[in-house]
């Protein structure tokens, strides 16, 4: 089954965080990406880039609307994804606790419902 990790804290500049106290959690980062990846669970990791970068768009009511940043204003946003393939929640939740960013964040452990592979839409439930 597949789980997408959701790390979920504040931005580094938010929480008055410098460069150089970052380094540790990069350090951290790379060896629980490469931990995943030998274990052979990782299907994909992502670091965002921080919210004031993103971009907003929605056809909601007929017409396109585009905005500079994201779709809702909070204290914590999604900074990352990793999307695992596991067993089970039990799994999921093992490997969510190794990630640093609980450390510091919030990990959401979400299942996926339907994953696109070899060209076509999946069920995964």
């Amino acid at each position: 089954m597949q789980y997408s990790l959701l790390l979920i804290s504040a931005e580094a500049a938010d929480a008055g965080v410098t460069e150089e106290e970052m380094e540790p959690f990069r350090a951290a980062f790379d060896a629980y990406g490469k931990s995943l990846d030998a274990a052979g669970v990782l299907v994909s990791a992502d670091i965002l880039q921080p919210v004031a970068m993103s971009t907003t768009l929605t056809l909601r009511d007929g017409s396109l609307k585009i905005q500079d940043g994201p779709y809702a204003d909070t204290k914590e946003k999604l900074a990352g994804t990793f999307v695992i393939e596991v067993p089970d929640l039990d799994a999921a939740l093992a490997w969510a606790e190794k990630c640093p960013g609980a450390q510091y964040g919030v990990i959401e452990i979400r299942p996926s419902a339907i994953a696109f592979r070899n060209g076509q839409w999946q069920s995964t439930i």
